[in-house]
């Protein structure tokens, strides 16, 4: 919480400098995916290695998570957003001066760090920044900036790799970066600290667990299932660190996870209900493409229209569905979205191989909509369900269950590939409905009373 509301005017600047760095730290997640065969030519190196160029920022963008959180309801939120957009800036130059693979890679860790402090750090300033009564609004408008992000990102790239060379994909964050540090500076307000110590002993645990369980899913579609034991080994490594992490934080007086904030019903739900939807979503985004070209034969033009609406729509819905939080009940309004995402996947299963463009554009359209309507009441549900001072966690678990929704999403699609060589596509998208499915029972067991 801050000492005192904001001047209108002041909130709006403070509002800017908030969406643009949450703009740039999910553009940054995967701006350079495009252009990775680019950079392996240039700097002489390999694909497995030019991977890590993408790897290496979301990597420690999924371990700085929840220290950050920690740390900026220690010493503040504004401390830590002005850090990370410093630090963004400093890696973004390293990035663009990059003259080997390894050096990139170094760069990408530290551009990492800072899009860690700024995508933390967002939500929780977001709900300091507007007034109660409009908290909803402005969590809106940050799933607004997430989708934008998400879908202007390959336009994005292209367009730089047509006017110049990769390197702008990042040289492009050094004025931006300046530009939102000084609003940011002149315009975030102070939230009130709280008194606790940092949890070291937690922070390693988390570290070497969340990165092993990233590492290790995403090592489960190299080489043959049968044969590779590396990911499993990685995976139960990942469990045995969250083991450790789970039986430590049970007796640190501040632990790293808010588990005060675990034991609200509504949090906890709207955690989980969250990774169901993100894991959904990208089991989706990851399989459409190979089964919109593979079996209901579309060409690479007509294959980017038809994904198109399902980023484009929730532009249009995230403010119709942060005006509708302030009257409805957010939990109701979640499970309608879930229930329309997961509907309309089922329908996508379904659909004949020789359907229409029209028909196959639709339902992606309707996979929009239902996102969109879930993404701002769950959003508003798990960052207001606990006390404002208590903000800067909630964000991190914001930030962290789309993490591991996205992940396991991955690579379940992964995993059903390797399964059926023939069909995984098509099963995928039935898997994401399910869990989609999963994700609308989930957020209605919030409506039944305590």
């Amino acid at each position: 919480m801050i000492d005192k509301e904001l001047p209108v005017n002041q909130r709006h600047w403070a509002v800017l400098a908030i969406l643009m760095g949450t703009f740039l730290s999910n553009l940054d997640a995967s701006i350079a995916n495009i252009a990775l065969p680019v950079i392996s030519r240039e700097l002489n190196a390999s694909a497995s290695d030019s991977i890590w160029v993408v790897n290496a920022y979301q990597l420690v963008l999924a371990i700085t998570i929840l220290p950050l959180a920690a740390i900026g309801e220690l010493i503040g939120y504004k401390k830590i957003f002005l850090a990370g957009i410093c630090v963004f800036i400093i890696g973004s130059l390293a990035c663009f001066e990059a003259n080997t693979i390894m050096q990139l890679v170094f760069a990408r860790i530290l551009q990492g760090l800072g899009g860690g402090g700024l995508a933390t750090m967002g939500p929780a300033l977001i709900r300091s920044v507007f007034p109660s009564n409009l908290t909803s609004r402005g969590i809106a408008l940050l799933g607004l900036t997430v989708a934008i992000s998400t879908s202007a990102g390959p336009s994005i790239a292209s367009l730089i790799l047509e006017l110049s060379n990769w390197r702008w994909f990042f040289g492009i964050n050094i004025p931006l970066g300046i530009i939102i540090s000084i609003i940011a500076y002149f315009n975030l307000p102070n939230n009130i600290t709280t008194k606790r110590d940092f949890d070291l002993r937690g922070m390693f645990y988390s570290g070497l667990a969340i990165s092993l369980f990233i590492i290790g899913l995403g090592n489960i579609g190299s080489g043959e299932l049968s044969l590779n034991f590396t990911p499993g080994i990685e995976l139960t490594f990942a469990l045995f660190m969250f083991f450790l992490l789970l039986n430590h934080e049970k007796k640190c007086a501040s632990p790293l996870i808010p588990i005060d904030l675990f034991k609200i019903r509504i949090f906890s739900m709207s955690v989980t209900t969250s990774i169901f939807a993100y894991c959904a979503q990208t089991l989706a985004y990851v399989s459409l493409p190979f089964l919109l070209s593979n079996q209901y034969h579309r060409s690479s033009a007509i294959i980017g229209i038809l994904m198109t609406p399902w980023p484009l729509i929730i532009v249009f819905i995230a403010p119709i569905a942060g005006r509708m939080n302030e009257k409805m009940n957010p939990g109701f309004l979640c499970s309608i979205g879930m229930g329309i995402l997961s509907l309309a996947l089922f329908s996508l299963y379904l659909m004949p191989f020789d359907s229409d463009s029209i028909f196959i554009g639709l339902c992606l359209t309707f996979c929009g909509i239902g996102f969109g309507f879930f993404q701002t009441p769950n959003n508003f549900l798990l960052l207001t369900s606990g006390p404002r001072e208590r903000g800067g966690s909630a964000s991190g678990m914001m930030s962290m269950s789309r993490l591991i929704g996205t992940t396991v999403g991955a690579a379940l699609a992964i995993f059903s590939i390797n399964i059926f060589p023939e069909n995984g596509f098509l099963y995928s998208i039935a898997f994401a409905s399910f869990v989609a499915c999963f994700g609308f029972i989930n957020s209605l067991l919030r409506l039944k009373p305590t």
